[in-house]
């Protein structure tokens, strides 16, 4: 049962994280805290911020199609593919201890931070691809579904990149392509628990209205603004992230 008060800030924790994560990634790192401190169970919390997170993507991915910063009959096959990896992901999760991947995915967002941030020019146009479509669809929607559905944190870093390096994306491009997949693997996700039967509906809901709201603000943020806007933010977002995940896999007491 959620008391009058907790509506509110649900929704606007939904708002400000649909904000910040259609521009940068990263708005779990709001969400999900908040699931976990009201949700009796930590995967129904983990189910229903899947629900809330892909009313955003959704939103973001509409707003940026309509936009033209992404050409759905272009990214169709990365977002079918993504949609297959997050349902292996989520699947190879619990066969498999997902220890030593948590070690080693800080470090790599780590690196990714640090690239971005000695590459300035990075992201700022478009460039000569490096990869044809399908390949980059097989490897890197395929795969990256895969860790998504697997462990999750970083995802839209790694996919934003990926587009940029192997496509020769805009950093902003990148960004509603990346919104697309994430949209794509959040509802591969969200269909494993709804069949497990792990999600808060009311909970859910009121966070996804205002992730709608907000990704409908961010999405509008990337395609007025540009490169520019969203390279801090994204940074930003990167060293949080990172810093979230060694404190939970190095320095958080277990016991």
């Amino acid at each position: 049962m959620i008391e009058w008060w907790q509506i509110g800030v649900l929704f606007l924790t939904g708002l400000v994280a649909g904000f910040v994560d259609t521009i940068a990634g990263g708005g779990g790192l709001l969400t999900l805290p908040m699931l976990l401190n009201i949700c009796p169970d930590p995967i129904l919390a983990l189910g229903t911020n899947k629900l809330q997170s892909t009313f955003g993507s959704t939103s973001a991915t509409f707003h940026f199609a309509r936009a033209g910063t992404l050409n759905f009959k272009e990214v169709f096959r990365a977002v079918l593919l993504a949609f297959l990896g997050s349902l292996v992901g989520t699947f190879l999760v619990q066969q498999f201890d997902s220890h030593l991947l948590k070690k080693i995915v800080p470090l790599l967002l780590f690196a990714v931070a640090l690239f971005v941030w000695f590459r300035p020019q990075l992201g700022e146009q478009d460039i000569h691809p490096r990869l044809s479509r399908v390949k980059f669809d097989f490897i890197f929607a395929f795969g990256i579904g895969i860790y998504d559905g697997f462990l999750g944190p970083g995802t839209g870093t790694f996919l934003a990149l990926a587009f940029m390096l192997g496509l020769g994306f805009n950093l902003a491009r990148a960004t509603a392509n990346t919104k697309a997949l994430n949209w794509s693997s959040n509802v591969a996700s969200l269909v494993v628990f709804l069949l497990a039967q792990k999600v808060w509906f009311t909970a859910g809901l009121i966070m996804g209205a205002g992730q709608m709201l907000g990704a409908r603000a961010g999405s509008h943020m990337v395609i007025t603004r540009g490169t520019k806007f969203i390279r801090p933010i994204f940074l930003t977002m990167v060293v949080l992230i990172t810093l979230k995940m060694i404190y939970d896999n190095y320095l958080k007491p277990h016991g």
